[in-house]
Protein backbone atom coordinates (compact mmCIF):
# COMPACT_ATOMS: atom_id res chain seq x y z
CA UNK A 1 0.00 0.00 0.00
CA UNK A 2 1.41 3.28 -1.05
CA UNK A 3 1.98 5.43 2.15
CA UNK A 4 -0.57 8.62 0.58
CA UNK A 5 -3.24 5.83 0.43
CA UNK A 6 -2.39 4.58 4.25
CA UNK A 7 -2.00 8.12 5.71
CA UNK A 8 -5.41 8.56 4.32
CA UNK A 9 -6.61 5.44 5.64
CA UNK A 10 -5.28 5.95 9.29
CA UNK A 11 -6.79 9.82 8.94
CA UNK A 12 -10.06 8.72 8.48
CA UNK A 13 -10.17 6.64 11.87
CA UNK A 14 -9.33 9.67 13.64
CA UNK A 15 -11.70 10.58 16.39
CA UNK A 16 -13.97 13.73 15.06
CA UNK A 17 -12.17 15.86 17.74
CA UNK A 18 -8.57 15.40 16.58
CA UNK A 19 -9.52 15.62 13.00
CA UNK A 20 -6.94 18.68 11.76
CA UNK A 21 -4.99 18.25 14.45
CA UNK A 22 -2.96 14.62 14.54
CA UNK A 23 -1.25 14.31 11.32
CA UNK A 24 1.13 11.72 10.06
CA UNK A 25 3.81 13.02 7.75
CA UNK A 26 6.85 11.69 6.25
CA UNK A 27 9.83 12.34 3.64
CA UNK A 28 11.82 9.74 1.99
CA UNK A 29 15.51 9.85 0.23
CA UNK A 30 15.07 8.58 -3.05
CA UNK A 31 18.36 8.63 -4.03
CA UNK A 32 19.73 7.89 -0.64
CA UNK A 33 20.02 4.33 0.05
CA UNK A 34 21.60 4.88 3.55
CA UNK A 35 18.17 6.50 4.94
CA UNK A 36 15.37 5.26 4.95
CA UNK A 37 13.46 8.42 5.56
CA UNK A 38 11.68 10.25 8.40
CA UNK A 39 8.77 9.71 9.59
CA UNK A 40 6.47 11.64 12.95
CA UNK A 41 3.22 12.09 14.42
CA UNK A 42 2.49 16.05 14.79
CA UNK A 43 -0.25 17.86 17.00
CA UNK A 44 -1.00 21.48 16.10
CA UNK A 45 1.88 21.22 13.48
CA UNK A 46 4.00 20.25 16.00
CA UNK A 47 6.12 16.79 16.03
CA UNK A 48 5.27 15.32 19.15
CA UNK A 49 6.77 11.64 18.02
CA UNK A 50 9.68 11.46 15.55
CA UNK A 51 10.69 8.37 14.41
CA UNK A 52 13.87 7.71 13.75
CA UNK A 53 15.54 10.86 14.36
CA UNK A 54 18.85 11.90 15.40
CA UNK A 55 17.47 13.80 18.09
CA UNK A 56 15.73 10.40 19.58
CA UNK A 57 18.95 8.78 20.77
CA UNK A 58 18.84 8.96 24.15
CA UNK A 59 21.31 7.20 26.41
CA UNK A 60 20.10 4.55 28.13
CA UNK A 61 21.87 5.93 31.14
CA UNK A 62 20.26 9.86 30.73
CA UNK A 63 16.86 8.12 30.09
CA UNK A 64 16.81 6.09 33.31
CA UNK A 65 17.41 9.51 35.31
CA UNK A 66 15.30 11.23 33.57
CA UNK A 67 12.46 8.28 34.41
CA UNK A 68 13.71 8.80 38.09
CA UNK A 69 13.44 12.51 38.60
CA UNK A 70 10.24 12.85 36.74
CA UNK A 71 7.08 13.22 39.36
CA UNK A 72 4.55 11.55 36.66
CA UNK A 73 6.03 8.01 36.44
CA UNK A 74 5.04 5.96 38.44
CA UNK A 75 6.37 2.70 38.84
CA UNK A 76 3.94 -0.16 40.68
CA UNK A 77 5.97 -2.64 43.07
CA UNK A 78 4.23 -5.83 43.58
CA UNK A 79 4.80 -7.62 47.05
CA UNK A 80 6.40 -10.71 44.77
CA UNK A 81 8.64 -8.08 43.43
CA UNK A 82 9.84 -7.57 47.29
CA UNK A 83 9.99 -10.81 48.37
CA UNK A 84 12.66 -12.10 45.10
CA UNK A 85 14.71 -9.53 46.22
CA UNK A 86 14.76 -10.53 49.74
CA UNK A 87 15.11 -14.29 48.82
CA UNK A 88 18.25 -12.48 46.43
CA UNK A 89 19.78 -10.76 49.56
CA UNK A 90 19.31 -13.33 51.83
CA UNK A 91 17.03 -11.13 54.17
CA UNK A 92 20.67 -9.39 55.05
CA UNK A 93 18.62 -5.69 53.67
CA UNK A 94 16.06 -3.48 55.31
CA UNK A 95 12.86 -3.58 54.08
CA UNK A 96 12.62 0.06 52.86
CA UNK A 97 15.62 -0.45 51.12
CA UNK A 98 13.99 -3.36 49.25
CA UNK A 99 11.61 -1.35 47.50
CA UNK A 100 13.96 1.20 46.86
CA UNK A 101 16.20 -1.57 45.33
CA UNK A 102 12.88 -3.05 43.48
CA UNK A 103 12.04 0.48 41.83
CA UNK A 104 15.55 0.83 40.48
CA UNK A 105 15.48 -2.27 38.54
CA UNK A 106 12.38 -1.47 37.27
CA UNK A 107 13.14 1.73 36.48
CA UNK A 108 16.36 0.57 34.72
CA UNK A 109 14.31 -1.65 32.79
CA UNK A 110 12.13 0.76 31.51
CA UNK A 111 14.89 3.08 30.32
CA UNK A 112 16.46 -0.04 28.46
CA UNK A 113 12.84 -0.42 26.85
CA UNK A 114 11.98 2.90 26.10
CA UNK A 115 15.24 3.31 24.61
CA UNK A 116 15.13 0.22 22.56
CA UNK A 117 11.63 1.82 21.04
CA UNK A 118 13.07 5.04 20.47
CA UNK A 119 16.47 3.41 18.46
CA UNK A 120 14.06 0.60 16.59
CA UNK A 121 11.26 3.42 14.58
CA UNK A 122 11.70 4.21 11.02
CA UNK A 123 9.76 4.82 8.18
CA UNK A 124 9.22 1.34 7.14
CA UNK A 125 8.80 0.33 11.06
CA UNK A 126 5.69 2.74 10.91
CA UNK A 127 4.39 1.43 8.04
CA UNK A 128 4.45 -2.37 9.08
CA UNK A 129 2.78 -0.92 12.20
CA UNK A 130 0.15 0.68 10.28
CA UNK A 131 -0.46 -1.78 8.57
CA UNK A 132 -0.88 -4.54 11.48
CA UNK A 133 -2.91 -1.80 13.23
CA UNK A 134 -5.65 -1.38 9.96
CA UNK A 135 -5.84 -5.50 10.20
CA UNK A 136 -6.25 -5.99 13.61
CA UNK A 137 -8.12 -5.04 16.39
CA UNK A 138 -8.41 -2.22 18.40
CA UNK A 139 -8.51 -4.55 21.73
CA UNK A 140 -5.52 -5.92 20.58
CA UNK A 141 -4.03 -2.53 19.55
CA UNK A 142 -4.69 -0.77 22.67
CA UNK A 143 -2.97 -3.84 25.03
CA UNK A 144 0.24 -4.38 23.12
CA UNK A 145 3.45 -3.37 24.25
CA UNK A 146 3.80 -1.60 20.99
CA UNK A 147 4.16 2.37 21.55
CA UNK A 148 2.87 2.99 18.10
CA UNK A 149 0.20 0.82 18.07
CA UNK A 150 -1.15 1.95 21.52
CA UNK A 151 -0.67 5.88 19.96
CA UNK A 152 -2.83 4.40 16.44
CA UNK A 153 -5.71 2.95 18.81
CA UNK A 154 -5.77 5.88 21.39
CA UNK A 155 -6.83 8.40 18.85
CA UNK A 156 -8.56 6.15 16.80
CA UNK A 157 -12.94 7.31 16.43
CA UNK A 158 -13.74 3.60 17.75
CA UNK A 159 -12.67 4.09 20.90
CA UNK A 160 -15.08 5.73 22.94
CA UNK A 161 -15.70 7.86 25.43
CA UNK A 162 -16.08 5.16 28.29
CA UNK A 163 -13.01 3.02 27.53
CA UNK A 164 -10.74 5.91 27.32
CA UNK A 165 -12.02 6.96 31.01
CA UNK A 166 -11.81 3.01 32.05
CA UNK A 167 -7.88 3.49 31.01
CA UNK A 168 -6.52 5.31 32.73
CA UNK A 169 -4.24 3.04 35.48
CA UNK A 170 -3.30 0.90 32.52
CA UNK A 171 -1.76 4.13 30.79
CA UNK A 172 0.00 4.89 33.53
CA UNK A 173 2.34 2.04 33.42
CA UNK A 174 3.06 3.55 29.61
CA UNK A 175 5.56 5.04 27.72
CA UNK A 176 5.01 8.76 28.18
CA UNK A 177 4.47 9.45 24.67
CA UNK A 178 1.20 7.24 24.92
CA UNK A 179 0.35 8.88 27.77
CA UNK A 180 0.62 12.75 25.99
CA UNK A 181 -1.44 10.75 23.49
CA UNK A 182 -4.19 9.45 26.29
CA UNK A 183 -3.74 12.96 27.28
CA UNK A 184 -5.40 14.80 24.57
CA UNK A 185 -7.65 12.58 24.01
CA UNK A 186 -9.13 12.61 27.10
CA UNK A 187 -9.30 16.18 26.80
CA UNK A 188 -11.54 15.79 24.08
CA UNK A 189 -13.96 13.46 25.16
Amino acid sequence: MSWSKMKQQLESFLCPALHGRVEYLSSSYRYSPDKAGLCYIAVDKKKVFNMSDKTTLIKWYITELEIKNDPHIQIPISNEEIEAIRKDTEGKVPEDRLKVIVRSRKTSELAKELLSAQLSLSKSNFVIVANKFLSTSIDESLESNDILLNILALVDRRVGKKRILNMSEKIKLKHPVVQYFYELRLSKV
